[in-house]
């Protein structure tokens, strides 16, 4: 059955449904971004609470600024802007129809629409969920590039911006030439404080064209951090037969874990939903959670991805029921990132591993490992290079850690050990496959990548332990390289 607004109360009767009058919604939010993450996380937080009958007015519009945004767009509109979201643990199947999005603009080269909706007064918070290299950060400084083509493009032609942050600008410039109150902008990406990031990037953004609007935005708009979380994989044949089920005809149906966790810090000038009423951790300690989360869980996909694919393994249930994966991952973990990570008033750090080691080893979701290893180049820097960096700053072990950086320039050669191809996962995928092979003999070739690993390469230490894991895994081969470290 075609899923739209007329159908919701023909759906079978498995399928939980909007607890709420969807006219009587209004809008609030803008949202760039429409990917599966955000239509299990902020689109959910946001459902149930309009079914506890409270805020209303906080709808979200979806919206797009790249080309390919516009299948998500037809694709959602076609259906009423619902989402159908499929909770997956071990021992159920829970599906919902999420009906929080009321509209979605229409996608523009120019960004017009997109400008024109974020300077609607309604709209009183702006969020993104743009990946974590959609940011422009240099990793060599770790701050804003303001000379990436994009942005300069958008400092040279302001009023047809090619990016969500000149879009941003130009709404904002809108706004105060209006009199009307900036909205509070709202990142929801896994990058370390993902606000004050986002903050460089709009205020950067804006001083190529005007400075003095540069200076307005740092001074007048609200850029809280957060953190979220929650395992969302890929949207395939599975997942739209998996809804198929249930009897729902949705081309873009999510899946997901029962798990999800957003802490956000309470600064939102213009007002905001009552999150915290269906469970949004509200504190000035947003970084603690980020620090846990990026390091243990997103450096812990890191750890499986690359030994479970060079092993074999096609989906992370697979990768953690394997004994040397998972040996890998808790050796790892428990004395190279743990001892890095401070307790949040949740968990322990080494409460935390549990709670990972259970959600990764959940065989109901069926994430890829190809997923997990899909742009290392951005991902490592993030989620697994601070680890690094801080073990040899306090003297501890990186032995592990330089192996996963070994698996992952070994991945990157662009073969699996039987010589099948390991097809492009990486907008870098070419230079990567370049820089593998000649890594082979001279792995400083991998290392002074500067934009992952600054100035990793001109440490002795960890440049020694990566050519040693390296070499062996070309000479012996991912199993035996594994049972090496693990003998250690």
């Amino acid at each position: 059955m075609k899923l739209v607004n007329e159908t919701l109360g023909e759906l079978d009767k498995r399928v939980a449904l909007p607890a709420y009058d969807r006219k009587a919604l209004s809008h609030g939010i803008v949202h760039v971004g429409l990917g599966n993450f955000h239509r299990a996380h902020q689109a959910v937080y946001l459902d149930d609470l309009f079914g506890r009958g409270l805020d209303h007015d906080w709808a979200l519009t979806g919206a797009g600024v790249r080309a390919p945004d516009a299948r998500m767009r037809d694709a959602l509109r076609s259906q009423d802007c619902l989402s159908t979201v499929i909770e997956l643990s071990a021992s159920s199947t829970s599906p919902r129809i999420v009906g929080s999005m009321i509209d979605y603009v229409e996608v523009d080269e120019t960004n017009g629409p997109l400008i024109a909706k974020m300077t609607d007064p309604a709209t009183r918070i702006v969020s993104l969920t743009v990946t974590e290299g959609g940011y422009y950060v240099d990793p060599t400084t770790e701050t804003f590039d303001p000379t990436h083509p994009d942005i300069v493009a958008d400092g040279a032609t302001p009023e047809a911006p090619r990016t969500v942050f000149g879009a941003i600008v130009a709404a904002l410039r809108a706004r105060k030439d209006a009199g009307t109150p900036p909205f509070t902008v709202m990142s929801c990406d896994n990058i370390p404080g993902n606000g004050d990031v986002t903050r460089d990037a709009v205020t950067g953004t804006a001083r190529l064209s005007d400075p003095a609007l540069a200076d307005w935005i740092g001074a007048n708009v609200a850029f809280p951090n957060s953190m979220v979380d929650r395992i969302t994989p890929a949207t395939g044949d599975r997942e739209r037969a998996l809804a198929a089920e249930y009897g729902l005809d949705d081309p873009v149906p999510v899946t997901c874990e029962p798990f999800r966790q957003w802490v956000l810090e309470d600064n939102f000038p213009q007002g905001r939903p009552r999150l915290e009423e269906v469970g949004v951790t509200f504190t000035d300690k947003v970084h603690e959670y980020e620090r846990m989360k990026i390091r243990i869980l997103n450096g812990g996909h890191a750890i499986i991805a690359y030994s479970g694919a060079l092993l074999g393994c096609e989906l992370a249930d697979q990768a953690m029921a394997h004994p040397l994966v998972h040996a890998f991952f808790r050796k790892v973990e428990e004395t190279e990132v743990l001892p890095h990570v401070h307790p949040v008033p949740e968990f322990t750090p080494a409460a935390y591993l549990e709670l990972i080691d259970e959600r990764f080893s959940n065989p109901a979701v069926k994430d890829t490992i190809r997923r997990l290893c899909l742009d290392g180049s951005n991902r490592q820097p993030k989620f697994i290079v601070p680890s690094i960096l801080d073990g040899l700053k306090a003297g501890t072990s990186v032995e592990g850690l330089a192996l996963e950086s070994a698996l992952w320039c070994r991945y990157c050669a662009g073969q699996f050990e039987d010589g099948s191809t390991i097809e492009p996962n990486d907008p870098n995928w070419s230079r990567l496959t370049e820089l593998s092979d000649a890594a082979k003999s001279r792995p400083g070739a991998w290392l002074e990548q500067r934009t992952v690993y600054g100035d990793l390469a001109k440490n002795e230490t960890f440049a020694a332990l990566f050519a040693d894991w390296l070499d062996r895994l070309w000479t012996n081969g991912t199993q035996d390289t594994l049972e090496t470290y693990l003998k250690a």
